[in-house]
């Protein structure tokens, strides 16, 4: 569990790390983009106050809190799940990131109203519309460590 709970921190300080140096220290949020390794990774403000790619955006205040509730709820499932099935170290790693990720799109909707995307990827002839953070890096990670990793019911004693 405390593997689970280091991993979630982690998570939770990169992401809201890099959104300030990003956003504040290299000045996105005035700016709006900045190319980084062009075409492939560049920064691009972007306030999310919906879900991926910017489903239910524009919703009433009360998804903004509804959303924040969920992240709540979805990482203490995923914290009592780690406690009380979870055996592999690896599958509480990916727990925790799930959490962390899913913490830090929370703060930032409470601080800011929206979710700050800023990562835009683009490769091999295809250009993506869309911006995500390094908490979103965490949720899609940890959800595939736990479908790889995570105890199956039916093999454990």
């Amino acid at each position: 569990m405390r593997l689970a709970l280091l991993s979630a921190l982690f998570w939770f300080a990169l992401d809201q790390i890099s959104k300030y140096v990003v956003l504040y220290g290299m000045n996105l949020v005035e700016l709006g983009s900045i190319e980084v390794f062009p075409p492939y990774l560049n920064f691009r403000m972007g306030w999310n106050t919906g879900i991926n790619f910017g489903l239910l955006s524009g919703s009433p205040d009360a998804t903004r809190w509804l959303l924040i509730a969920l992240a709540f709820v979805v990482s203490a499932w995923v914290l009592w799940w780690a406690k009380t099935s979870m055996t592999r170290k690896i599958a509480h790693i990916s727990a925790g990131a799930i959490v962390g990720g899913a913490i830090a799109n929370a703060f930032d909707r409470v601080i800011y109203g929206a979710v700050a995307d800023f990562l835009n990827t683009t490769c091999c002839g295809f250009e993506n519309p869309y911006a995500f953070n390094l908490a979103d890096v965490g949720i899609f990670l940890g959800a595939i460590g736990l479908l790889i990793f995570a105890d199956n019911p039916k093999n454990t004693p």
